[in-house]
């Protein structure tokens, strides 16, 4: 019998998992079912190079399991846009967002009892995370300080992948200009009621190493995008540059009242020029990163497309849609039983 009477869409973003897939997608299917009176499990698949296409469809057929939907798609995209691909098709009451390479399934209970106690957020946060490269631990730990400075939010563990949303909550996201970006940090800022836990689980997948060039494109992406921090330093940078000048006016001024003499002054030109020059890279630095990412929204096309959808041949969503009670269908054959 089902703990929580409530539909529950649950989405997974794979590639190069094709060995994986039969394995992890039966351990989810048999926790989930016992958990909810319905559900779907949504798999986007982010362009992969193995045969998982083939495995999915396989998994999808007559003979495969229950309540899967795919979206496979054309070319990769980062983890937070693949994952709204599913977000947004999900119909569930509740969408959780899991990678079962890294993420414990089985926690999903505990997570689920909090949204009955009224969260519409439900973050999850694993303590033992796959190992990467120092040079990535090093970026990583510059962003989320540098995120934190600008939004107050620390996205590794405020906002962490593993989360549970009300449907309500994705419709909010929808809203947003680009809902692929603001999906990643609107549930834990939106003023949503929340709930942040965590628990220790050894990941399946001890080597999912992530790219750090990606890693750095994404989190440049999201700074210039979903804080104005970065336009902040800019103006404060202006402001700087303007009174640094200001104040070597009035030292050039009283070095030529007080000071007899003096060279034609190339040392001081030479340090003006350089600080200045110093202080209009930085500001081009980050107003060019603006500038592209405008470039961006108005040049570029949408940023997937789902090359092909399938669903299992088996949906008991569907079957139960087809269940009617013929008590209120027709009344009057059940009164003329209970004569």
């Amino acid at each position: 019998m089902a703990c929580f009477s409530m539909f529950l869409s649950i989405v997974w973003v794979v590639r190069n998992r094709s060995g994986q897939l039969h394995a992890t997608l039966a351990e989810i299917t048999e926790v989930v079912s016992g958990l909810v009176s319905d559900y779907e499990i949504i798999i986007v698949d982010n362009a992969s190079e193995d045969d998982s296409i083939a495995t999915l469809k396989h998994l999808t057929s007559s003979d495969g399991l229950p309540n899967l939907e795919v979206f496979a798609l054309t070319k990769e995209v980062d983890l937070d846009t693949a994952s709204w691909v599913g977000l947004e098709s999900a119909l569930g009451d509740f969408v959780v967002v899991i990678d079962p390479m890294v993420d414990d399934i089985n926690f999903l209970s505990t997570m689920l009892n909090e949204t009955l106690k009224g969260a519409d957020v439900v973050f999850a946060s694993n303590k033992r995370q796959p190992k990467q490269s120092v040079a990535y631990r090093v970026c990583s730990f510059a962003f989320n300080s540098l995120y934190k400075s600008f939004n107050d939010l620390h996205l590794s563990v405020e906002s962490p992948q593993y989360r549970i949303l009300r449907k309500s909550v994705v419709n909010f996201i929808l809203k947003h200009p680009i809902p692929s970006i603001g999906y990643r940090h609107l549930p834990a800022t939106g003023g949503f009621a929340k709930v942040t836990l965590h628990y220790s689980m050894q990941p399946k997948a001890e080597h999912a190493h992530k790219k750090l060039v990606d890693s750095i494109d994404r989190g440049v992406s999201l700074l210039v995008s979903t804080t104005r921090g970065p336009m902040r330093l800019v103006s404060a940078l202006s402001l700087f540059g303007a009174l640094a000048n200001l104040v070597y006016s009035f030292y050039v001024i009283a070095i030529a009242f007080f000071k007899t003499n003096v060279s034609p002054g190339w040392v001081t030109l030479s340090l003006q020029q350089s600080g200045m020059f110093f202080l209009i890279s930085l500001v081009l630095l980050v107003l060019g990163e603006y500038i592209l990412h405008m470039v961006n929204l108005t040049n570029e096309g949408p940023l997937y497309h789902v090359a092909s959808e399938f669903t299992s041949a088996v949906m008991t969503r569907r079957e139960k849609l087809n269940v009617e009670d013929d008590q209120i269908i027709n009344p009057q054959i059940s009164f003329e039983r209970s004569l």
